[in-house]
């Protein structure tokens, strides 16, 4: 490992000017993709701002009905928070379904929203990636390309973003809350925090350097049920071959509305606009999930090794839909 300096944090508008002051450096909180990273020199941070002590750490019930999550709130704990579990169960399923029991221990609300692409050729460092290395190539595009993008993917890069949380807070509508060095503050809203890889995959989010993520607020429950599933390789602590968030609110024997957010398929949570419009007043069948799973699925591209995950994506989103239908 590298040699780095470290300063622990008192204030957020502090911790954000100490990152924004220096070029090569970064936030630490759970650490739980970060040190990985710098063991393995594709992260070289000159310097650390441990942002863990902050009291970043409350669940907050916001006038409206909805909720404010602080960055520091561990996952496991959002997980378990009774409002949470009640009112949004989509995004407690998700952070179930993600990592193991004790990385859920660790990892923060900001650090899960910020993880960084688990690509092989981007935790690689003899092989191509214009992620870890901006003009180098992408190795995946003719290798091994299995787990990789299927939509909003470039000939740049086509790697996904890992984060089960996201894509949740995505179908919410959520809110990312920041804080500028300057101490200014701004919304993001989730579904718009992180980029497509267009011809520069290494900016990755809309944050500028030194921005911090401070909370995240949930707007009230949407009508209709919610359900989350991810499809993987095995039954715990593997990432998503694909997911779906999905809420549907269903009146008489027509669909009043839908929600659908995908996971493992894209750079970033991907939000099925056109299938949630083509969804509203239509009839509950088979035929109508069929259909809004193709139309949630319409412009994906398969490199080979992820051609699978275009028909299992369309059976992942058409199953989401049936079961929260059935309520």
């Amino acid at each position: 490992m590298r040699i780095f300096t470290y300063e622990r944090a008192t204030d957020e508008r502090e911790a954000a000017s100490a990152v924004a002051a220096r070029p090569e450096s970064k936030f630490i909180s759970g650490g739980t993709n970060l040190l990985d990273l710098m063991k393995l020199e594709i992260e070289r941070p000159a310097h650390l701002v441990d942002i863990s002590r902050l009291p970043l750490d409350r669940i907050e019930d916001t006038p409206d009905g909805g909720l404010r999550v602080g960055a520091q709130v561990r996952n496991s704990d959002l997980a378990a928070d009774p409002r949470v579990r009640a009112r949004y169960p989509v995004l407690s399923q998700a952070l179930l379904a993600g990592a193991s029991g004790q990385i859920r221990n660790k990892a923060s609300t900001g650090g899960n929203l910020l993880q960084r692409t688990r690509c092989l050729y981007f935790y690689d460092r003899s092989m191509p990636c214009n992620k870890r290395d901006p003009g180098s190539g992408c190795a995946a595009l003719e290798g091994f390309n299995r787990m990789n993008a299927i939509l909003g993917a470039s000939e740049a890069c086509i790697a996904v973003h890992p984060s089960d949380m996201a894509v949740a807070l995505t179908a919410l509508d959520a809110r990312v809350e920041t804080i500028s060095p300057e101490g200014e503050t701004r919304m993001i809203p989730a579904g718009d925090l992180h980029k497509l890889p267009g011809s520069t995959p290494h900016i990755e989010t809309e944050l500028a350097h030194g921005e911090m993520i401070t909370a995240v607020t949930v707007p009230p429950p949407p009508p209709g049920r919610q359900i989350y599933r991810k499809v993987r390789d095995r039954a715990s602590y593997a990432f998503a071959l694909v997911s779906a968030a999905v809420v549907v609110d269903v009146g008489g024997a027509h669909v009043r509305g839908a929600r659908i957010a995908m996971g493992g398929v894209a750079a970033k949570p991907w939000r099925a606009d056109e299938a949630e419009r083509w969804l509203v007043g239509k009839e509950l069948s088979d035929r109508t999930f069929v259909a809004a799973a193709e139309a949630a699925l319409q412009g994906a591209v398969g490199r080979g090794g992820n051609d699978f995950k275009i028909p299992l994506a369309k059976r992942t989103v058409r199953h989401a839909l049936a079961t929260a239908a059935e309520a």
